[in-house]
């Protein structure tokens, strides 16, 4: 059974930082393309970063320069690190996985899988 649970989120001032984590199991987490999305207040959804089998990103233009994904392919944990937060950053964001063979692994809101979110909320 394929699982995803984020953990890190949390209530932080603009300028701040934290780091989203995303522990998954139940598949060969390094073979496919995962990402991390968000849910903002109107429920609107934005793919926010993406990283593919070899460990290249793909970032939205929002978040470029500030957010930083990566993975650790040894405990299958996904990161996410969040510098420079903004109030416009507060969301559910959620860790996903496409268990499909993905070399482009682009900002597509096309996942097979996702976890439960956790919250980011971001003061001004």
């Amino acid at each position: 059974e394929v699982q995803l649970a984020e953990f890190g989120g949390g209530s932080v001032q603009a300028g701040g930082s934290l780091r989203l984590s995303c522990v998954a199991s139940g598949y060969a987490y390094s073979d496919y393309c995962m990402g991390w999305y968000r849910k903002g207040p109107q429920n609107e959804r934005e793919e926010v970063a993406t990283i593919n089998k070899e460990g290249t990103p793909t970032y939205a233009e929002s978040v470029k320069g500030r957010f930083t994904i990566s993975k650790d392919n040894t405990k299958n944990i996904l990161y996410l690190q969040m510098n420079d937060l903004k109030p416009e950053d507060s969301a559910m964001y959620s860790c996903a996985v496409r268990l499909w063979m993905d070399p482009v692994c682009d900002l597509r809101p096309d996942f097979r899988y996702w976890g439960q979110g956790t919250q980011v909320t971001v003061s001004s």
